[in-house]
């Protein structure tokens, strides 16, 4: 099942990765998609914030993965916008099964290397302020997650 929600403000979809994260556990994946600008990286930063991390959350374009090791449990923070397709040698997999959370930006270009299990947030501009946000959750742990933020 899908769920949406309308953030009205950059505070809104803040709170929603500040529930997520209160939902977190070990091995975690969140998949974030949509067009430039539409908050993918806010989003990073309200659960970042969250897991007491107070070091400045930028989108990892140039890096492909950033790692945040001094909050609660580590943030792999993705962005695999720039991956060259067939790219397998990034390690994925250590990451997707570490003690960590892995936030994905981009992560529709990377579809076939994604544990099936996972959260998909789908990130879907209406106006300068307003987006709407789609969660999928792929697993049982994932929709226990959305039911409970939402």
């Amino acid at each position: 099942m899908d769920y949406k929600i309308t953030s009205r403000d950059i505070e809104d979809t803040m709170q929603l990765a500040e529930n997520i994260e209160s939902e977190k556990f070990p091995g975690m994946i969140i998949c974030l998609d949509g067009e430039l600008g539409s908050g993918k990286t806010v989003f990073v930063k309200g659960f970042a914030k969250s897991l007491g991390l107070e070091e400045n959350i930028t989108s990892p374009t140039f890096n492909i993965v950033k790692e945040y090791l001094n909050g609660e449990m580590p943030l792999y923070h993705m962005d695999v916008y720039r991956l060259e397709e067939g790219d397998e040698n990034i390690g994925f997999d250590d990451y997707f099964n570490s003690d960590g959370v892995c936030i994905i930006e981009w992560s529709e270009m990377i579809e076939d290397f994604l544990p099936q299990e996972r959260l998909d947030i789908k990130f879907k501009v209406v106006d300068e302020n307003t987006r709407i946000i789609k969660l999928v959750p792929h697993g049982k742990k994932y929709e226990d997650i959305v039911n409970s933020v939402i």
